[in-house]
């Protein structure tokens, strides 16, 4: 007799799949690790292996979740790109391309800071609006996002 399967929070991340960003009727095993150290998935459904940052500011990204989550830290306490550059030590442009995809994911990105990093929502306030002052870089998907968690706008 098997064993019961462990709970396994991700959902199927193919936009194929019927069961895409579904709890119910998932079907999903884990199925080993990429070698950033990252837990890999399998869809019984679909039939596609996927990781479990795909979907979120982390995925594909070379920092580790410590380290982003330290320059985020930075980011609140309205240090600018270039001093976070010296204090971490990363290239200014890697730290763009994490504010870049933060106000891509932005609403999903406060409800992480907010639940896993214990953040106020008046702290990501803080960080929305050093993201906001740089907004002329960002593209027109970040404004979007970044429309959608700054107070006093209205999500389109």
């Amino acid at each position: 007799m098997s064993r019961p399967r462990g709970d396994i929070k991700a959902v199927c991340q193919n936009p194929k799949c019927r069961y895409y960003r579904k709890e119910t009727g998932k079907d999903i095993i884990k199925s080993g690790k990429y070698r950033t150290g990252h837990q890999r998935y399998y869809c019984h459904h679909c039939h596609t292996y996927f990781m479990e940052t795909k979907g979120t500011p982390l995925f594909r990204k070379h920092l580790s979740e410590s380290e982003i989550i330290t320059i985020c830290k930075h980011l609140v306490e309205k240090n600018g790109i270039r001093s976070i550059e010296r204090i971490t030590g990363h290239h200014r442009d890697t730290i763009g391309r994490l504010l870049e995809d933060m106000a891509e994911h932005a609403e999903q990105m406060n409800e992480y800071l907010i639940s896993n990093l214990g953040l106020t929502p008046f702290e990501c306030d803080e960080l929305w609006s050093v993201v906001k002052k740089n907004r002329k870089r960002l593209s027109l998907t970040a404004q979007l996002g970044l429309k959608k968690v700054t107070r006093g706008s209205t999500p389109v």
